[in-house]
This record gives C-alpha cells, structure tokens and sequence, in this order.
C-alpha cells in the first residue's frame, strides 16, 4: 500500500525527501509553536521524518503525507500509529494540517480515507484516537467523526516543552462503522 486516493486528497507514504514540502505546510500557521501537538520545525524535522519511517519499518506505523490531487501540494501529515495487526486494533495519530486547510473538508476526507482502509482493508475492530486535554479543536472534531470519548489517560507522554500531557481517549469500533462511513460520505457528499 503506499496511497490512500480520496476525490480531492491522496495520502501518500512519507519519504525523506518530503522534509522540505512539510516544513512549508507547517509554515502556514508556525504550527512548530503549538502546545498540544508535535510539528516538525528545521530543527526536528529530520528527527520526526526517522520516527516515523522507523515506525513503518518496525510494522508499528504507517507515516502519510497529506497532499491535494488537484496541484500535487502536500499540507500536512497523518498517520497510523500503535498498530496490532494481530489484535486487530490501530490508531490514527499525529495528523496536523497546514492553518490555511484547518476546518475544512481536508480532516474529514483525511480520516475517512484512514478509518475506511483501517476497518474495511486491515479489518480492524478498532481503531482509536489520543488527543491533548487542552486540544479543543480536535477534540471537537473527532467526536464529529462519530467516535466515542473513552476517557482521560494521565501523563500519557512529555511534550517538548517538558509539560506532561494529559490525553482523552477515543474510539470507533467495527461496529459503528457503516453509520459513521455513511455520515462522513454525506459529509464529504460522496
């Protein structure tokens, strides 16, 4: 697998050399400087593109970029994360989006193209989502994909500014998933 094709984004596998294109879509916003998310900045994205591919070798990830189809743009990045194939569970993980493209169709078709491979390809019968406590937009968000707030897990990692973050946990599980697919098609009006 290396794309995930929607009508207007194709999520496609990180490669070393997209550093340049992520660094201009988190430009768009000096996203680097958010408190609740981990974006790469000249200084860390070389670290952050290692992370990621050391996920996907592992079989623990699987890092995309975000790009528009219609101009081949890349506006940000996704991925799966935590991923037990054996279990059959995965998580949808360290997705940001360029500011210019916040609060648009883009993180709907993003997650749908995500959740539609997860549960219909990978046939997972969970997949799940951490967001920081203090992330109200994207806590909003994701409750409007239709998952479930599962709870709040305490010092769930140390964020670079060496604060310990506190997440929500969020779910969707296989059974849900043909009422959530035919909210975000009319959603996405598909």
């Amino acid at each position: 697998m290396t794309q995930l094709l929607g009508p207007r984004i194709q999520l496609r596998l990180l490669d070393e050399a997209d550093g340049p294109s992520l660094l201009a879509a988190a430009f768009d916003g000096e996203l680097w400087s958010l408190p609740f998310t981990i974006v790469p900045s000249h200084e860390t994205i070389d670290d952050y593109i290692r992370i990621a591919l050391s996920g996907h070798a592992a079989g623990t990830g699987i890092p995309f970029v975000i790009e528009l189809i219609s101009t081949g743009k890349i506006i940000g990045s996704t991925r799966f994360w935590n991923a037990d194939i054996s279990a059959r569970t995965i998580e949808i993980s360290h997705t940001w989006l360029a500011f210019s493209y916040q609060r648009t169709f883009v993180n709907t078709e993003v997650k749908y193209l995500m959740l539609q491979f997860a549960f219909e390809q990978l046939a997972c019968i969970r997949v799940q989502f951490r967001v920081d406590e203090t992330n109200s937009k994207s806590r909003t968000a994701v409750l409007r994909l239709g998952a479930k707030e599962e709870g709040l897990i305490r010092h769930e990692r140390v964020m670079p500014d060496g604060r310990k973050r506190n997440a929500l946990l969020y779910s969707i599980v296989d059974d849900e998933w043909p009422a959530i697919k035919s909210h975000l098609r009319h959603r996405l009006m598909l």
